[in-house]
């Protein structure tokens, strides 16, 4: 198979006519598939039906005498801050337990910084000026918009291999007392499903911001959704602060909307113990405690974090053949012609398919032209711009295979077809 690159104009001119017949096939199937976000199959969220079969006796009361059903325990109950603890290896000081959603955590911390400061007798960021994040990209959607809301500048940090540019990082950070945070996903990246290296992780530690209320928003979502039997590993980013002194800098991030309910499970903010004092200070204006019942059921379900990471493989075993199947169709399909690349992810929830510069946009559209919504072009960067117009958010899990399978066949033909209108194929 010849690379679209390497053919003449009257090759390509060829293959843009077979591919649009192909197209045109694909086109006349009525199918109706939204892939534009990464959400759980339901098969997936049946794994976790025996929360709700628990006898409602063992709901009220935890080890410690604390009845769930009344006020209190603003930070969580302990067994279930243990748990949390033990899966980020950290101690249940570190741990506030939020509602269901860490989104709301991270927007609410945000909002926090903006009106009240990070810490006592800071200056509220709302008061400095023109503040910015760095965000590295491509990235998490729902980070950016976050920031979008709130006015709060942009600005991109290229991804690699091993994480974000971080000499970039490094002269934003440390020049600038106007960046105020940086979002991080550092466990199977949404969207490139890259981890972090340590090298990278130590870096973050390392920092040394113009701003002594400048955090880190360690986005930790995908702790536990490693595929393979040895999944990556993601050094600890407290143990390397603890080498600085730098422990303030971080709020860490995780959740169970991608292990139990997404509409019904358990969030979780982890600092320092100094933070976690301050936080729950200005968290308690706003609430008295979040779902201690359902944080107790979620403890009785699993019993411990090893209970989570076998429910995990569980979760594994049905996610991982979806991301094979796009991966394989993407290097059959996609590989030969040179027309885009990717990095194959070890968990997460995401492929992030890179194609050729100005291809993007044309690709969703003719997707959603046949049927198959996904998420649109440009929405893993700041503002929605993808500066190149070329990558997309592919997100398998939702899918059954059959249906997968003929998704990502269509996604690879308007993959082609895009790339050849973009050379110059159509005349």
């Amino acid at each position: 198979m010849k690379s679209y690159l390497d053919m003449t104009k009257e090759e390509l001119a060829a293959e843009y006519a077979a591919v649009s017949r192909e197209y045109k096939d694909l086109k006349s199937i009525k199918r109706s598939l939204d892939m534009s976000r990464g959400k759980p199959n339901p098969v997936q969220l049946d794994l976790s039906m025996g929360l709700l079969g628990q006898d409602p006796s063992a709901l009220i009361v935890t080890r410690k005498g604390t009845d769930v059903r009344n006020y209190g325990e603003l930070a969580g109950v302990d067994e279930c801050k243990q748990l949390f603890a033990d899966i980020l290896g950290l101690e249940q000081k570190n741990i506030i337990m939020g509602g269901q959603s860490s989104l709301n955590l991270m927007y609410d911390a945000v909002v926090r910084a903006i009106l009240l400061g990070v810490y006592k007798g800071s200056r509220p960021w709302g008061q400095q000026g023109q503040i910015k994040f760095l965000c590295p990209v491509p990235g998490y959607d729902r980070h950016f918009a976050i920031c979008q809301e709130f006015g709060i500048e942009m600005i991109n940090i290229p991804m690699s291999a091993t994480g974000p540019d971080m000499d970039q990082v490094k002269r934003y950070v440390e020049s600038d007392p106007l960046v105020k945070g940086v979002w991080c996903v550092p466990k199977y990246s949404n969207p490139t499903g890259v981890t972090y290296s340590d090298d990278t992780v130590r870096a973050f530690a390392a920092l040394k911001p113009a701003a002594d209320d400048f955090r880190i928003f360690w986005d930790n979502a995908y702790v536990v959704h490693g595929f393979e039997e040895e999944d990556d590993r993601l050094l600890n980013i407290f143990d390397a602060c603890k080498e600085y002194g730098s422990e303030d800098m971080v709020y860490e991030f995780a959740s169970t909307s991608k292990i139990t309910f997404s509409g019904a499970g358990l969030a979780v903010l982890a600092a320092s113990e100094g933070n976690v004092k301050f936080l729950l200070r200005q968290m308690g204006v706003a609430t008295i405690g979040y779902d201690k019942i359902n944080q107790l059921r979620h403890v009785h379900f699993f019993k411990s974090a090893q209970g989570v990471r076998e429910h995990m493989k569980k979760q594994a075993a049905l996610v991982k053949p979806k991301f094979d199947c796009v991966l394989y169709t993407l290097a059959e399909q996609i590989a030969p012609r040179g027309i885009g690349k990717w990095i194959t992810p070890h968990g997460g929830y995401f492929v992030a398919f890179e194609g050729l510069p100005g291809t993007a946009s044309r690709c969703v559209a003719l997707c959603k032209e046949a049927g198959l919504v996904l998420t649109p072009a440009g929405a893993p960067f700041p503002y929605g711009k993808d500066p190149d117009d070329s990558v997309i958010r592919i997100a398998p899990t939702y899918p059954d295979i059959p249906s997968l399978a003929a998704a990502i066949q269509l996604f690879c033909v308007a993959a082609r077809l895009a790339a050849l209108e973009t050379l110059g194929a159509k005349g």
